[in-house]
């Protein structure tokens, strides 16, 4: 049996309760109506390039180890991308961590240890 985001079944847990409240943020401004998965996808692409340009022009090195102020603002970026993905896994009905758990399934059977061990690269280069 599966068991969805809010379900009432289900233990409630730290993602349950940010759903919730989400939802309820979104109701009492009234916004339900502009949070369609296509508008809410949209949004999470701009917050998405917005994390990049913190990078831009880093190096590899850089970008681990970024200055406070950096890594502040980084964190608001990664805030903003992952209440996008939530409250689009929420309007959709898609449990993100079932969903999660079977595309590592699936990424384990597509990148075989003793095949890509070291290496990047698409699943056709392997």
């Amino acid at each position: 049996m599966s068991l969805e985001i809010g379900d009432s079944t289900a233990p409630s847990t730290a993602l349950d309760q940010l759903v919730q409240r989400l939802r309820d943020f979104a109701s009492v401004r009234d916004w339900e109506q502009f949070h369609s998965p296509k508008n809410l996808s949209m949004a999470l692409i701009v917050e998405a390039a917005e994390l990049v340009e913190h990078f831009q022009w880093l190096t590899e090195q850089q970008s681990l180890k970024l200055p406070v102020d950096k890594l502040g603002a980084v964190e608001q970026e990664l805030a903003d991308i992952f209440i996008y993905l939530v409250r689009i896994s929420d309007r959709l009905g898609v449990n993100l961590i079932e969903a999660a758990w079977r595309k590592i399934e699936i990424n384990e059977r597509k990148y075989p240890v003793d095949k890509v061990r070291g290496k990047a690269g698409k699943p056709n280069d392997y």
